[in-house]
């Protein structure tokens, strides 16, 4: 399988004050028709939850391949750890509405992949397997698998699929963490279920998070701060912080400084589509 990851970039003090990402007037055109995304200038902190929400179309999957290297931007630049993003990186995880998971490999050799492509997990593998095997053991029963690792995704349901997902892109200890509507084609429960799953194991660990997603109520419930787009050519409209103090329960999100967050966002994105 080919290397898909640069070098592992330096971790730098997150004292310094140095944001961990950087956009400055980035753009990106894909074709002649023009720019997905338009002059993107952001930051965000090492550690931060991050959420992009916006009508369909307007480039919140884009600013996820610029922010990982998939994609160079056409105009801009885009700096993570305070070095040029100039391929893909291997302090990145990735999780997608659909699972992905491989249908001939078991749950637990889905989520060691990563450390078969990444540096420098790939030249210790072999060595360290019972190493490696015990800590996908325990992160997959930290997020309710425990006695499912040597099943098939196919015996597993769609909210069970997308935890061992999340364990996969996770497994390697990255730094960023991209989510692209991870649970959009759950049902709300489970969906709810899995966005506590999330909370608590970003509130143990505190990799830096960038979600997309249509849900608002996602959105407020696990960000930070989100981020409102245009429609395309996507561009950043504001950003809303959110003062929702943590831990927030589920509870939470039937209060009224919650309810009211969700309503103006839905109201701006509204007018956003009109």
């Amino acid at each position: 399988m080919p290397e898909l990851a640069v070098d592992q970039l330096t971790a730098a003090d997150p004292a310094s004050g140095q944001p961990f990402v950087e956009f400055r007037n980035v753009s990106l055109a894909y074709d002649e028709t023009g720019n997905a995304i338009e002059d993107i200038t952001l930051d965000i902190r090492r550690g931060e939850f991050i959420a992009f929400v916006g009508p369909s179309g307007c480039g919140k999957s884009t600013f996820m391949k610029l922010c990982t290297g998939l994609r160079p931007p056409t105009a801009g630049g885009v700096t993570v750890n305070g070095k040029e993003v100039t391929g893909p990186l291997s302090i990145t995880g990735m999780a997608f509405q659909n699972s992905n998971l491989l249908p001939w490999r078991t749950v637990l050799d889905n989520v060691m992949l990563p450390l078969e492509i990444v540096q420098p997990h790939r030249s210790r593998l072999r060595k360290h397997r019972k190493e490696y095997e015990e800590k996908a053991l325990a992160m997959l029963e930290k997020v309710g698998l425990k006695g499912y690792e040597n099943k098939a995704p196919y015996e597993l349901s769609g909210g069970m699929q997308q935890r061992a997902s999340i364990c996969r892109a996770l497994i390697h200890e990255p730094e960023l963490l991209m989510l692209d509507e991870p649970f959009a084609a759950l049902d709300a429960f489970t969906r709810e279920e899995l966005w506590c799953m999330l909370r608590d194991l970003w509130q143990q660990q505190r990799f830096t998070v960038v979600l997309v997603t249509h849900d608002l109520r996602e959105a407020a419930f696990l960000a930070d701060t989100i981020y409102v787009m245009s429609k395309r050519p996507g561009r950043i409209l504001e950003s809303r912080t959110v003062d929702i103090p943590r831990p927030r329960s589920l509870e939470t999100t039937y209060e009224k400084p919650f309810a009211d967050l969700v309503l103006s966002l839905r109201t701006r994105i509204g007018a956003v589509r009109a």
